[in-house]
């Protein structure tokens, strides 16, 4: 259990997107794209970057390999399904509630991570830190799930 994650189990699916965040500046996006599981709500993994395929692809190599065959749910961001097995991969409307778990993640990470909130005046100075910040809570909400479930 690296990082307070929980071991993958058969039949785990894991919800997929990306939420934006500012580094220095609001022109300067910073996109912290992620992976989540839906039976245990830990983050499986995540990237920062633009909301390229490259980023996405990022976000793919670092989800553990126990997890990657699990059936993924995301957007319609054509990213995903560039970078996702078509076989286990399906983009889906919010409408549908597949990704539901993963958009309230989106809310606790604007709520607890004040340079993540939509129209902030708190920006990370550099990309360093964003990264650090954004890997400290991931880990610090993992160990909290896991000592609580």
């Amino acid at each position: 259990m690296a990082d307070g994650l929980a071991e993958a189990m058969p039949g785990d699916i894991l919800e997929l997107d990306e939420v934006c965040g500012y580094v220095g500046k609001r022109g300067n996006k910073v996109w912290t794209w992620t992976a989540l599981c839906r039976r245990t709500r830990q983050i499986v993994a995540y990237a920062n970057g633009d909301r390229s395929e490259a980023t996405c692809k990022r976000l793919w190599d670092r989800i553990p390999n126990a997890y990657r065959s699990c059936r993924t749910f995301s957007d319609f961001w054509k990213a995903y399904a560039s970078v996702f097995s078509e076989a286990r991969h399906l983009s889906v409307g919010k409408e549908t509630g597949e990704t539901a778990h993963m958009e309230r993640w989106n809310n606790t990470l604007r709520q607890r991570v004040g340079r993540m909130v939509r129209k902030t005046l708190s920006f990370s100075k550099d990309a360093t830190w964003h990264d650090g910040v954004i890997h400290w809570f991931v880990v610090s909400y993992n160990l909290s799930l896991s000592v609580n479930g």
